[in-house]
């Protein structure tokens, strides 16, 4: 936790402006015991009126001021949490968004989304704690020792017997509790993913009748949840029990021992009053403390989960020395004998990958599930990085470009289509930032979108729902088609983008396509599982098992490659091949 609270430095100055005024409601607070002290002893015993007039007003002042101390303190240490919970939540987004797709795997979208709101939250609540009570509970303590010997000495023994009691049962209880909520974060995180899948499943569930499974599985993590954090508030409520039960004793001590020393007149009645109160506010510092304890342990167990998401460093870094492409080459990818394996894969996904792909041509890449084509195109703009070989981008090695410098070559449509909050037009000028609306136009015609975005009540104004909900699968993939044309790159992957379209429109796409590449010299990719997709590309790459098993054009691979061949015929009939 103490590295995140270093990132405090732009509120050094509020800090201290809290501390000051903690100390000076520490010292209002502790002064007005001799204040009324004062009273009972002059004003009361002396039947001196006018002195408690006096006095109970400075009181009164002295009060009100405390007050003020307290409210302003209160508000600066709100200024001061919520602007640390702001830079740690930039720190998190900004840091999470350079992960490649395998620190995503590792920890998780779930874990993620917990950690950048709710470990946030704890440890913005624990802060404006330890501003007010962690700095007032050591204040008020050592001062109420030094006032409260400052009024008898020897009844200063009760306190120092009480103490070690107090201290002991503190750290007894917290001992317990703290394990606990190091676990409770673990299994919010557990709650979290069960929501989340069971929300954006939605369509699934209900289409296979799985609410009351669905509903059983978030009840099981729900009552995991909750079973932890009712053992984790059982044993920590018991502290405040255990605390005012030694207050209590520790004033009968103190008052029977006074109530001696007054009897011996070693003591006033004034004095044993103050004393007593005195005695109390060591009590409640320590009181403080044990608030500490329910809140710190989670705190600090959050701040641990945070820490090793800003800490992971991502595998995919620039290199030290980047470099750029040269000016005459534009779009020319070349894998040489590149292989991937995936974290833990018992087996690489792609191996001995070899061939080359040029501006002006489409190259389409097909092969059954699990052959590799969607992880060989992730490899083009980094989203993992290559175990052995070299992928080269205009004859530089992709590893040796900035991230930032390779993806603006690159327009990427997934294989699942991703729309955001927005309307049309803001969906497509995603690609490209400055886009024009001639521009937007132009790339929704090529993506045979115009059709059904005319369509719409608003057109291009119309509101695109979360998650793209109002869009059906194809629309949506022809908006991402149009995002992607928009951007004008060097570099198209459309990674199996054309599988929700039907044929008619799959070949309209295909045909606007081709002559919007051989205008702009651009270079495609394009996955595919549908032979009708990939017949008349230029050069197609057949992966088998995740190996190149051939490359040549439909009517060389049909000669050639039996691989090839048993895809045709299982999706063509003779006519259709003929």
């Amino acid at each position: 936790m103490l590295k995140l609270f270093r990132l405090l430095k732009p509120y050094k100055w509020l800090i201290a402006g809290v501390l000051f005024l903690v100390l000076l409601q520490s010292l209002s607070e502790l002064y007005l015991p001799t204040l009324m002290a004062d009273i009972v002893d002059i004003g009361i015993v002396k039947g001196d009126n006018a002195y408690i007039l006096k006095i109970g007003g400075f009181m009164l002042l002295v009060a009100a001021a405390g007050v003020v101390f307290t409210i302003w303190a209160s508000h600066l240490s709100s200024i001061i949490s919520a602007g640390l919970g702001r830079i740690i939540r930039g720190k998190l987004f900004a840091h999470v968004e350079n992960f490649s797709l395998q620190e995503f795997d590792k920890v998780g979208t779930a874990s993620l989304i917990t950690r950048t709101t709710n470990d946030v939250t704890q440890v913005q609540q624990v802060l404006i704690m330890m501003l007010r009570m962690m700095v007032m509970a050591p204040m008020m303590c050592i001062g109420g020792i030094i006032m409260a010997v400052s009024k008898d000495a020897k009844l200063s023994l009760v306190i120092i017997a009480i103490l070690p009691i107090l201290v002991a049962t503190i750290f007894g209880i917290a001992w317990k509790g703290i394990p606990l909520f190091r676990v409770m974060q673990t299994k919010l995180d557990k709650l979290n993913l069960v929501l989340r899948e069971s929300l954006t499943g939605i369509r699934v569930i209900r289409s296979f009748n799985r609410v009351d499974y669905e509903k059983k599985r978030f009840d099981d993590a729900n009552a995991d949840l909750t079973n932890t954090a009712i053992r984790a508030n059982q044993i920590m409520a018991a502290m405040m029990p255990a605390m005012m039960l030694i207050l209590n004793f520790s004033s009968i001590a103190i008052i029977w021992f006074g109530g001696l020393r007054i009897e011996g007149g070693e003591m006033q009645v004034g004095d044993l009053m103050a004393f007593i109160q005195y005695a109390m506010q060591i009590m409640f510092s320590l009181i403080m403390v044990s608030m500490m304890f329910v809140m710190v342990p989670r705190a600090s167990a959050s701040a641990v989960r945070i820490n090793e998401v800003l800490d992971m460093v991502p595998e995919i870094r620039d290199a030290e020395q980047v470099k750029r492409s040269p000016e005459h080459k534009r779009g020319y990818i070349r894998f040489e004998n590149v292989a991937f394996s995936y974290p833990g894969a018992e087996s690489p996904a792609i191996e001995g990958i070899t061939f080359n792909a040029g501006p002006g041509e489409i190259t389409a890449i097909i092969g059954g599930t699990g052959s590799g084509k969607s992880t060989l195109v992730s490899l083009i703009p980094r989203f993992y990085d290559m175990n052995s070989g070299s992928l080269f981008i205009d004859d530089v090695d992709v590893r040796d470009m900035s991230q930032e410098y390779l993806r603006a070559k690159i327009g990427f449509v997934p294989q699942k289509a991703v729309l955001f909050t927005g309307t049309v037009a803001e969906n497509i000028r995603y690609g490209k930032e400055h886009a024009t609306d001639e521009d937007i136009r132009h790339a929704a015609n090529v993506a045979q979108a115009t059709e059904f975005i005319t369509g719409m009540q608003d057109g291009f104004d119309a509101v695109i729902a979360q998650g793209g909900k109002n869009v059906s699968g194809g629309q949506k993939q022809r908006l991402s088609i149009a995002r992607a044309l928009v951007r004008k790159p060097e570099i198209y992957i459309f990674d199996d983008s054309f599988s929700a379209l039907d044929f008619k429109t799959d070949s309209k796409l295909r045909a606007a396509l081709k002559e919007e590449i051989q205008s702009s010299t651009a270079t495609v990719l394009i996955v595919a599982q549908r032979v009708s997709t990939v017949m008349d590309a230029d050069r197609i790459v057949v992966l088998d098992d995740g190996k190149v098993a051939g490359i040549g054009t439909h009517s060389e691979l049909m000669k050639d490659c039996e691989v090839y061949r048993e895809i045709v015929y299982s999706q063509l009939s003779e006519e259709e091949i003929a």
